[in-house]
């Protein structure tokens, strides 16, 4: 069982619910260790005072802020002291339609759970209201000596209550200051805007996330496999050449056309898969036996899709026997 990250209040009007904030993601990043080249030995790093060269020990660092003439030492437990109370309090301001939140202002996700039983209720009830008005808390905390704004939602799925940081609104930059070659109010032809809306509809999908992997994580592991055991492994194709204005319409028809040869193989294996199903199914009095069997034939990515439409709950975590067993379920 993960421990908690944070813990404390949950505050909004006169209600307070004890809470702990969980990680809700993990990284599929490979860590590797630095060696100095030629040999195993690891390279590790130091707190080392830059004046004496000899290492420091954590319980002697106390944080300095560089005024320019000298240097403003701080400890870690001044900060809490001029802050009492606001690492453990996470204070509702008000609640609004997330819709209206720019997603460049979503920084990570937790997920947050009632610190005991007995408090189930109170949780029970946010979640269910905030899911029914569609709206998100926003909310302050302070954690690790830094204050949070955070947007607190429902999740469907799980009848859990997630909580997203947002950057201040200070932190977001002005595009227009940060990248130099904007076009600005350029141009396009009638022509050339039709084409790009005919491959955008060409290239149109649901939002399945079963269906994409780490790719290229896949690589590093077939990488070190391949190291291991002397082997070499192909180089990657190069990144395709940029598309010059000449070479525009004829780019974006070629892509046109091949989004939509793809679209169709895709079609005709989904309809071909389906007719398969179709001849093979069993008498009606069999009905939830030959549902079971034709579930358990799709693939888990179709399966997904299937039970978004249905709305089975917790789908996203379920296994490919699951999602079948639950719309199995839902048949009969």
């Amino acid at each position: 069982m993960a421990r908690p990250v944070w813990a404390g209040v949950l505050s909004f009007g006169l209600v307070s619910l004890p809470v702990g904030l969980y990680t809700a993601t993990d990284s599929h990043a490979f860590h590797f260790h630095q060696l100095q080249r030629g040999t195993s030995d690891r390279v590790r790093n130091r707190r080392v005072n830059e004046r004496t060269g000899k290492e420091v020990d954590l319980d002697d660092i106390v944080k300095g802020f560089d005024a320019g003439d000298a240097y403003v030492l701080v400890e870690p437990s001044e900060v809490d002291e001029i802050a009492p109370g606001r690492s453990q309090s996470l204070d509702i301001t008000g609640f609004v339609d997330l819709e209206e939140v720019d997603p460049i202002f979503f920084d990570k996700t937790y997920y947050l759970g009632p610190r005991g039983k007995e408090y189930g209720k109170v949780y029970a009830l946010l979640e269910k209201a905030l899911a029914k008005a569609n709206r998100a808390g926003v909310a302050t905390f302070v954690m690790r000596g830094r204050e949070y704004l955070v947007a607190l939602k429902a999740d469907d799925d799980h009848r859990i209550l997630t909580v997203h940081t947002l950057h201040w609104a200070d932190e977001i930059r002005d595009p227009d200051r940060e990248i130099p070659d904007l076009p600005g109010t350029t141009k396009v032809s009638a022509r050339e805007m039709k084409m790009a809306e005919q491959l955008i509809s060409s290239l149109s999908m649901d939002w399945d996330p079963e269906t994409f992997r780490d790719t290229f994580q896949e690589k590093v592991a077939a990488l070190i496999d391949a190291k291991k055991a002397g082997e070499t492994v192909e180089k990657a194709e190069p990144p395709a050449e940029a598309t010059g204005a000449v070479d525009l319409m004829e780019a974006l028809r070629a892509s046109v056309d091949q989004a939509r040869s793809h679209k169709d193989t895709r079609e005709k294996a989904t309809t071909t898969a389906a007719g398969s199903r179709k001849k093979k199914a069993a008498p009606a009095k069999k009905r939830i036996t030959s549902t079971a069997a034709s579930l358990q034939s799709l693939t888990k990515a179709e399966l997904y899709k299937k039970a978004a439409a249905a709305h089975v709950p917790g789908r996203s975590t379920m296994t490919h026997d699951q999602l079948a067993a639950a719309l199995t379920d839902r048949a009969a």
